[in-house]
């Protein structure tokens, strides 16, 4: 996935919690978060706070879906309030190869 497909992938998903995020869609989303909160926040800081505060939530879904990729529940990020040790498994969890997984299975169709 190209950084711009990422990036409105996880916009048009902004609150979707379901489903699967590829390792390059979820960790190219993570760049532009970075680079554009660090870059508004040194034109305007409230302009920076503002943009963080507007993308913590498809930040927590993308991440939720990423979480589901390696098959894992999207309550792993609470690992996120753990210093420093929470951090790194949260990381590696991530950073992990696609696998099988539960959350990737079709709905099924109700007749």
């Amino acid at each position: 996935m190209t950084f711009t497909e990422s990036i409105s992938t996880c916009f048009s998903k902004y609150a979707t919690f379901d489903g699967t995020a590829s390792r390059s869609e979820y960790w190219w989303f993570v760049l532009f978060l970075f680079v554009t909160g660090a870059v508004l926040s040194i034109v305007s800081e409230p302009l920076g706070i503002v943009f963080n505060l507007a993308t913590v939530i498809p930040s927590i879904a993308a991440a939720c879906r990423r979480l589901h990729e390696t098959d894992r529940s999207g309550w792993w990020q609470l690992l996120f309030l753990v210093p420093f040790i929470g951090w790194i498994v949260l990381i590696v969890f991530l950073a992990q190869e696609s696998r099988p997984n539960r959350y990737d299975a079709p709905l099924a169709v109700v007749a």
